[in-house]
């Protein structure tokens, strides 16, 4: 939720960045217009007040005296009605206020690409070398900033739906039968090395101050609506038929509300907090995309970092969280590129969005993997989280990004990772698997 203090004092940002974004600038004009009439009201209700105060102290006066007072109750009577019609008028104008308010997207930073369409997003960087059959050449030297490290393969790469039925990986097809599309069962040593995947996550995190957790894979639908802009995601979302509870699609739900309504000492801050977690998405909108395998699916694994920090802090915080992703995939040994996120493809949450997206050879494409936020305040004061300061209480800053999400990753590593007759383990993952390659006769 944005400052209402800020829109009232400094509108024309606002208007900028909600065009920026692509929103319609409509739902700032009904603000104003709601905001004019409570202010109004307002100033209408403190007179009536100050009104009633005033005969109600003549009234204490003339009893005082033994005067009669009937001839003042009438007047009284209709003071008490006025400001009773007009405190009631406030509060359904303050609760449209309130739900306008909550849908007006955070201010944009001043490097966010100002575009829309995810191929306008600004490539930060590229790492690694890619394997590139030679006839998705262009596309990688187009979306690699014309990198020279890349392989060129003449033969084209196998896709992971195909080497996982060859080694014996999943069972897609037992899973719809049971669950519908877009789910799976993951089996033997690809599931091993899931695993793999998230005690590495967890023992790298660990290791850069993280406090990890296993939150609720349910949360209420105020944790939800606070920690994410719920009214346009719900479709995606999984709701508990019968229960105030919502399947978590990520765990930075559960991670930015648990500290909903509390007051932190400043020396708490910063707060590193990682969260594993199945995730569960509807993936409305997606019918038809990415439906062979396991990229797209309705649940997977993640874990995922948070940050609650000062104000002043979360740009380097913000740049914390995304070295932290690099550098995982980096010593996985996967090829990535890094994308700042054009305005027009934000959420209404985030200031500013980097992603990060691997090649996966069999497609030909960089895939998004990681995507890292800085929410500013806009989370926190949905929440109601701040910090104690001398100079009163203030909203921390919240920023969030995925490290792994192990789906999305174990297609990358097929893919990258295969050979003629086996899928070779990044090195970083033998000490977890206690195997170095799949192969045919692997289980």
């Amino acid at each position: 939720m944005i400052d209402i203090k800020l829109l009232r004092s400094d509108r024309e940002i606002f208007y900028s960045s909600c065009k920026a974004r692509g929103f319609n600038t409509d739902i700032l004009d009904e603000f104003f217009s709601l905001d004019s009439r409570w202010r109004e009201n307002l100033k209408i209700l403190n007179e009536c007040r100050h009104k009633k105060n005033m005969v109600t102290s003549s009234i204490s006066t003339m009893i005082k005296k033994g005067e009669d007072i009937d001839s003042l109750k009438p007047e009284v009577q209709g003071i008490n009605k006025k400001i009773s019609d007009m405190e009631e008028e406030q509060k359904g104008i303050e609760a449209k206020r309130n739900e306008i308010v909550r849908l007006i997207p955070n201010l944009l930073a001043d490097d966010v690409p100002i575009c829309s369409g995810d191929e306008n997003s600004k490539i930060v960087k590229y790492f690694g070398n890619s394997k590139v059959y030679n006839r998705d050449l262009d596309y990688f030297m187009e979306n690699s900033n014309n990198s020279k490290n890349y392989t060129v393969l003449d033969k084209k790469p196998i896709d992971h739906q195909t080497l996982m039925e060859k080694y014996n990986l999943a069972d897609i097809e037992r899973a719809g039968k049971i669950a519908g599309s877009r789910f799976y069962f993951l089996k033997n040593r690809l599931f091993k090395l899931e695993l793999a995947l998230i005690n590495y996550a967890v023992d790298f995190l660990s290791q850069r101050n993280f406090s990890v957790m296993e939150p609720p894979f349910m949360i209420n639908y105020a944790s939800m609506s606070g920690a994410t802009d719920i009214e346009t995601f719900k479709e995606s979302l999984y709701k508990i038929e019968g229960d105030d509870l919502y399947l978590i699609a990520t765990a930075e739900h559960p991670l930015a509300s648990m500290l909903s309504g509390e007051i932190l000492e400043e020396s708490e801050l910063p707060l590193r907090v990682s969260g594993v977690s199945p995730c569960f998405r509807r993936e409305a909108g997606a019918h038809g995309k990415d439906t062979k395998g396991i990229f797209r699916v309705h649940q997977f694994n993640k874990i995922e970092q948070f940050i609650y920090c000062r104000p002043e802090e979360s740009w380097d915080f913000f740049n914390e969280l995304v070295t932290n992703s690099e550098d995982i995939y980096k010593s996985l040994g996967l090829p990535y590129r890094i994308v700042n996120i054009c305005s027009g493809d934000l959420g209404s949450l985030a200031a500013k969005k980097y992603d990060i997206e691997v090649w996966y050879p069999s497609q030909g494409k960089f895939r998004e993997v990681v995507s890292a936020s800085n929410d500013t305040d806009y989370q926190a004061r949905s929440l109601n989280i701040r910090y104690r300061t001398k100079d009163g209480n203030k909203f921390v800053h919240t920023l969030n990004s995925t490290a792994i999400a192990t789906e999305r990753v174990l297609v990358a590593i097929i893919e990258n990772y295969q050979e003629e007759d086996c899928i070779r383990v990044p090195d970083v993952l033998i000490p977890y698997t206690g195997f170095s390659e799949i192969g045919m006769e692997d289980k």
